[in-house]
């Protein structure tokens, strides 16, 4: 053993000095030396036969080969290595995380091929879950194909340092038109690029079965864990009718790297003590009872209804008067997971009522003002059956859509009532502002009866927005890194893209804004984009109808139906990330969830009372300039979202004489007080004397004969 031993360590430095090209210095040298003080520490070499153990050892593919040659030397790595690496190694499940193709952290230039149909097609966009464009052949398709269609293709990731893997999960490419996907495949190991190492089962190397179809997502775990730092997937077959083309994640873990030459750049940690999991349904209600028990004067658990399978759609109130509106005070939501499948958004609300809990305990100042000045409410899972269905799947292999619609096959945010035609068709008739309303649009009478096709989830979310008085809302949604906001659907029926904007489009940019550029890469201009649009060069946000249409959105609905401005936050590329990734997830969107919030107190606020004191619910507030009116809420207190600046604010309610001032929109956060006094209008007057008397005129009355 010792003679073998020593043998492999002297064919190891010839292999060092050769690989090097007599230029020991290069990059890949480090690594190389590091390898060898695993090697050199081994006691036993362990047979490739391709078995799988449940304590299975680490090999380590050398790069003692000839080029072309598919045979090396493999080795074991050492049972007696230090404690850290043991601790960081050997300990690791088999389950690695993923590397980073799907959520980004592996870059551009870490993925190579061996050719490329085109660049839309080339080995950037070869990524778990990325999706193509409409069009075909453009800069953005959705998958790697290779230039010739040959077994001599591959497709090949640069971890940057010694990574142990674990397995491939892989993907056909993503085409509206196109059918393509490979069906099996070879993986080759590499420390150097030049010397490759073909994955064995025994003596014989190891065919993986790959696709059958191009969406759903096939993992294939390694017999053993593998130890390399380069990894390259070669198609061996592929869908008769198509070409080499595939997208991919590798899972891995990434070594210690005592050098840390290759450490991953701008890695982000965060110091908040928080639950980073995936939690399920029965988790979820736990973590918000905790909650609730650690901060019991500040919130408050309800549901507002259940989901088609019975589950209920729980909320969290977070506010120093739980349970009840308070006068002057807005109410703010946020509401996540109305896409099954889009998961990140729901953890990030509960780490989000964690986080306000355990800063208001502390005295987080900025915490508690908003704890004191606002009645947040949290929904995390609007959707849990789907929910359910993908983590069933898990991270990795729910794909693009398992999950995303109601258990009855409903798409929950694009369920609500199209307002925007009922609108749209009055004002074509001019009947605004006279004979129809250009707020507070009623739901139709088809779309309330039991025979429409409305999920049970939206039902419960229509009786929820119109129960509260929300101000200011927004969703969480994801596989993108934009802000969208209203209009969602283009005015123009047959055009699929076209800017639609509100009467208060200035508005809903700034509150856009307010989320994107808070966020730590939306309005990067630097950062890749997540699949065939580049947000940040229009500064992360945009509006909904022109990227594209869509009838019926939450959003529309809640600005057309209520007081409420409702916008869609895309939190992150990756739908679905592993768990591993949910603390960096949380530092680049903490900042920007506060920020949105306070945003519902920026604007005028106040009270429409009559000479009396008593507040008058549903009186009609109008700002001169913007076609779009809110009304007050049943104790006659309003909130209305503007822009610095000095506005005309006209009010009138019925039975009263309207009212007019100008209200003054400062830069600062804090909404400012404009409040009217009604008295009342002489018509309503003479109308409450005329019910006294029965409806007859007052001279009538007196007129009558008396009876003697």
């Amino acid at each position: 053993m010792m003679f073998l031993q020593l043998s492999l360590q002297f064919l190891l430095l010839l292999d060092l000095m050769d690989v090097s090209s007599g230029s020991p210095a290069e990059n890949e040298d480090s690594y190389m030396q590091e390898l060898y003080h695993r090697i050199s520490t081994q006691e036993e070499i362990f047979p490739t036969d391709g078995r799988v153990r449940k304590n299975t050892k680490t090999k380590v593919f050398t790069s003692k080969q000839s080029a072309g040659s598919d045979s090396t030397s493999v080795t074991a790595v050492s049972k007696k290595k230090e404690k850290s690496e043991r601790d960081s190694v050997s300990d690791v499940s088999d389950d690695c995380p993923p590397l980073g193709l799907e959520s980004l952290k592996v870059d551009d230039f870490q993925l190579h091929s061996s050719t490329m149909r085109h660049y839309g097609l080339g080995p950037h966009r070869g990524r778990l879950n990325i999706q193509g464009g409409l069009q075909e052949d453009d800069l953005y398709d959705g998958g790697w194909c290779a230039g010739r269609v040959d077994p001599l293709q591959w497709l090949e990731v640069d971890a940057r340092r010694l990574t142990r893997f674990t397995g491939v999960i892989t993907q056909g490419r993503s085409s509206l038109w196109s059918s393509d996907w490979v069906s099996s495949y070879k993986v080759l190991l590499s420390n150097d690029s030049h010397s490759w190492v073909t994955l064995k089962n025994g003596s014989r190397d190891l065919i993986f079965t790959g696709n059958r179809e191009k969406e759903i997502t096939v993992l294939n775990r390694f017999p053993k864990p593998v130890v390399a730092r380069y990894i390259r997937v070669n198609p061996r077959s592929w869908y008769p009718g198509g070409s080499i083309c595939m997208r991919l994640e590798f899972l891995g873990c990434p070594l210690p790297d005592p050098n840390n030459y290759y450490r991953r750049r701008n890695e982000i940690t965060t110091t908040d003590n928080l639950d980073f999991r995936h939690h399920s349904y029965k988790e979820m209600r736990q973590l918000m009872k905790v909650v609730n028990e650690m901060c019991p004067n500040i919130t408050r658990i309800y549901n507002i209804g259940r989901s088609f399978n019975g589950l209920k759609l729980y909320a969290i109130e977070i506010s120093d008067n739980p349970g009840e509106h308070e006068l002057g005070e807005p109410e703010f939501r946020y509401t996540a997971g109305s896409h099954g499948n889009e998961v990140l958004g729901r953890e990030l609300l509960l780490l989000l009522m964690q986080f306000m809990c355990q800063e208001y305990l502390s005295g987080n100042p900025r915490i508690r003002h908003l704890v004191h000045e606002t009645r947040i409410h949290l929904l995390p899972s609007v959707n849990p059956d789907g929910h359910e269905k993908a983590s069933e799947a898990g991270s990795e292999l729910s794909g693009w859509s398992l999950g995303r619609w109601s258990q009855d096959g409903l798409d929950i945010h694009h369920n609500f009532p199209d307002l925007n035609s009922v609108l749209w068709e009055a004002e074509s008739r001019k009947w605004v502002p006279r004979k129809f309303h250009n707020h507070h649009v009623p739901i139709p009478d088809w779309y309330q009866s039991k025979n429409a096709t409305v999920a049970v989830e939206t039902r419960a979310l229509v009786s929820w927005m119109e129960k509260i008085p929300f101000v200011l809302g927004g969703n969480l949604q994801g596989g993108e890194l934009v802000v969208t906001f209203p209009y969602d659907r283009t005015r123009s029926v047959s055009v699929l893209r076209e800017q639609t904007a509100t009467p208060d489009d200035h508005v809903f940019h700034w509150l856009a804004f307010s989320y994107a550029s808070t966020h730590r890469l939306m309005t990067d201009v630097s950062r890749r984009v997540c699949h065939t649009d580049d947000f940040a060069k229009e500064d992360g946000t945009i509006n909904g109808a022109s990227w594209h249409t869509a009838a019926g959105s939450m959003n529309d609905f809640s600005y057309l139906h209520t007081n409420c401005f409702e916008l869609s936050m895309y939190v992150g590329c990756d739908k679905y990330p592993h768990q591993s990734e949910l603390p960096e997830e949380w530092e680049n969107n903490r900042e920007s969830l506060l920020v949105f919030m306070e945003q519902v107190h920026r604007g005028i606020k106040g009270f429409v009372r009559d000479v009396q004191g008593k507040g008058i619910a549903n009186a009609v507030i109008s700002v001169e300039g913007i076609n779009h009116d809110i009304r007050t809420a049943s104790d006659g207190d309003f909130w209305r979202l503007l822009n610095p600046g000095e506005y005309t604010v006209r009010v009138r309610a019925q039975g009263f004489s309207s009212g007019s001032k100008v209200c003054e929109v400062g830069y600062k956060i804090g909404a400012s007080r404009c409040d009217f006094v009604l008295s009342r209008s002489n018509l309503s007057r003479i109308k409450e004397i005329m019910q006294k008397f029965n409806k007859q005129p007052i001279s009538m009355r007196l007129s009558r004969p008396i009876n003697t």
